[in-house]
């Protein structure tokens, strides 16, 4: 199970490279990786299933979609302190700017969605701070 987590982290790290925001914001990177690693985890260990992950970038948010072959939808947990298990999907909830879940005929498929910042709007906030680009 590690190693396709792991495997699925990599893949996501080297597929957000290539987006043009992704140099600019590394704690958005960062932050769709850990929820990618939640989401394959949760596959593993709750749908017992293989995890098939789809990355989409349509300009506006990238969706992270999880399909495995449960048909159960996650639900969220509250774990006592000290549990190891039961936090992912409240992590992917505060983590994602949306998301949802949708039942299919073999399985269900999870799906987050994370807006980058523009990073023109923070190039033109910056010309009007004093030390900014002028």
């Amino acid at each position: 199970m590690s190693e396709g987590v792991r495997a699925g982290r990599e893949w996501t790290r080297g597929r957000l490279e290539t987006l043009p925001w992704a140099a600019a914001e590394p704690d958005t990177v960062d932050t769709i990786v850990l929820a990618v690693s939640e989401l394959i985890t949760n596959a593993h260990i709750h749908a017992h299933s293989d995890a098939h992950l789809v990355l989409t970038w349509d300009g506006d948010c990238l969706h992270v979609s999880v399909h495995d072959e449960d048909p159960t939808l996650p639900r969220q947990r509250d774990p006592e302190p000290g549990e190891v298990s039961g936090r992912g999907v409240a992590i992917v909830r505060k983590l994602a700017d949306e998301w949802g879940m949708r039942c299919q005929r073999h399985g269900k498929t999870v799906t987050a969605c994370f807006r980058p910042a523009d990073p023109a709007a923070d190039a033109e906030a910056d010309m009007g701070r004093p030390g900014g680009s002028s």
